[in-house]
């Protein structure tokens, strides 16, 4: 049968709008058959979107309607707090055939979000109540929360025949499966065996004789981050989870790091724009507002410094106030080289790229390219002012012109070096003290460049241009 490819960017957005538009036709007019019909064809991340896109009542009412396996499947790919809202709305008999339908560790996760009373009243209903009860005592943000307890495990002196029957046997509930475990009668990992050395190799032969005994593992406490950077190093498909005597607890897949590494990019992007990581396309107006005012409030706190400042140089303003003209250029341009230096600080250590060990190397390089970068920027604004001198703009003589563009050029110099200094590395400073760097990059690195942008502005200026 012929596969058609699917051309993502001629995906056009306004296809979903009108889903939404007749989706919503139909729940309205209680058509519940047209609209689990309409729906039936959609990927469950497709139909995650779109219900993110209803109304609060018409998703609360097609999930209702939901059968139950469609349903289960579109429970991972929905936000938190609006998967919560959903599965309390509903009974627990209910609650409990679609948690059942989940893998292990997508069943953890869906759990750890709901009321304690629903929770007690779910996990009992469940086959796999003690496994999941188990992966529920871990951080949610921990190899030993983000692993699945399903697996395949043999013994090593089982054949390769006995193997692949255990996997055919367990191909239902393990799924997917890229490797199987071999443990002793201690549940010790001793080797992996990689499902193509399984099937290339002779029945007959011993899984000892095919097993891979050099392999990488992690603890349960082991951060998700740190996970994701050694399967994407190693090129993993599938991480075993270990704990201190080496007994196997379960595994990670790569399915599940491609959903960290994509929560802790938009967590990072979050962070460096002052947000809260929380912060939910189905979130309240309330919860964003509470989220975003915490950062508001710390940007205007830092504004009210930099005021501060310049009203300590208000003497030097009133002297000349063609000073003040140039206060937005400093400034922005400290901004601008401070986020770069510390955008790339922040991506190169959660990528592993830069250690905090490389903080003196690192500042070497971004010394290196802020005075490359430095040295034309400055000599830009010298021109510039002289022509607006030249044009008539600045009412100034020719001595001043020429003493206003050395000040401004030496100060944007110099707070272009600085500031690439501190984004560079404060990053690496507050990751070596365990603070997540991402946060330098929000109100904390603009903030203090403005200040120091305007000290050294007005100091500068002091000794140049009104010497």
């Amino acid at each position: 049968m012929a596969t058609q490819e699917i051309d993502v960017t001629s995906l056009e957005p306004d296809i979903d709008a009108d889903l939404v538009s007749n989706l919503t036709d139909i729940i309205d007019a209680g058509e519940r058959n047209l609209a689990i019909e309409a729906v039936s064809d959609l990927h469950p991340a497709d139909l995650a979107s779109v219900m993110h896109h209803l109304s609060s009542d018409d998703s609360h009412l097609l999930f209702s309607w939901l059968p139950a396996d469609q349903a289960a499947e579109v429970l991972p790919d929905l936000d938190d707090d609006y998967r919560s809202d959903l599965l309390e709305a509903q009974g627990s008999d209910r609650v409990s055939e679609l948690i059942g339908a989940l893998d292990t560790d997508d069943a953890a996760d869906v759990l750890a979000d709901l009321h304690p009373v629903l929770l007690e009243k779910v996990l009992p209903d469940l086959e796999d109540e003690e496994e999941i009860r188990e992966l529920l005592e871990y951080d949610e943000e921990s190899a030993g929360g983000l692993m699945e307890a399903d697996y395949v495990a043999v013994l090593p002196h089982q054949t390769v025949a006995e193997a692949t029957e255990e996997v055919r046997r367990l191909a239902e509930d393990v799924d997917p499966i890229y490797a199987v475990f071999v443990v002793d009668e201690r549940e010790t990992l001793v080797g992996i065996v990689r499902l193509k050395t399984l099937l290339l190799s002779r029945n007959s032969a011993l899984v000892s004789a095919i097993m891979e005994t050099d392999f990488d593992t992690v603890g349960p406490h082991t951060d998700q981050e740190d996970v994701a950077r050694l399967m994407e190093r190693r090129d993993l498909s599938v991480l075993p989870v270990v704990n201190d005597q080496g007994h196997l607890l379960g595994r990670i897949t790569i399915d599940d790091v491609v959903d960290v590494i994509r929560e802790e990019a938009e967590e990072d992007i979050l962070r460096m724009s002052g947000l809260a990581t929380d912060e939910e396309l189905t979130s309240s107006v309330w919860s964003i507002c509470r989220g975003r005012l915490v950062w508001l409030i710390v940007g205007l706190g830092g504004a009210f410094l930099s005021a501060l400042v310049i009203n300590r140089f208000e003497g030097v303003l009133e002297q000349a106030v063609v000073l003040a003209m140039f206060i937005p250029v400093v400034t922005a341009m400290a901004g601008n080289a401070g986020m770069q230096s510390s955008a790339i600080a922040v991506q190169g250590l959660a990528t592993g790229e830069i250690w905090t060990s490389d903080l003196s190397r690192r500042l070497g390089k971004e010394l290196v390219v802020a005075l490359l970068n430095g040295v034309p920027l400055s000599f830009a604004v010298c021109g510039v002012v002289f022509m607006l001198y030249r044009f008539g703009v600045l009412s100034l003589d020719q001595d001043a012109a020429i003493r206003l563009a050395l000040t401004v050029g030496l100060a944007l110099f110099t707070v272009i070096v600085l500031a690439a200094t501190i984004g560079a590395s404060v990053p690496i400073l507050l990751d070596r003290i365990g603070i997540d760097p991402a946060l330098a990059t929000g109100p904390f690195v603009t903030t203090s460049n403005d200040i120091l942008g305007l000290l050294v502005y007005f100091t500068i200026a002091i000794l140049i241009f009104l010497h």
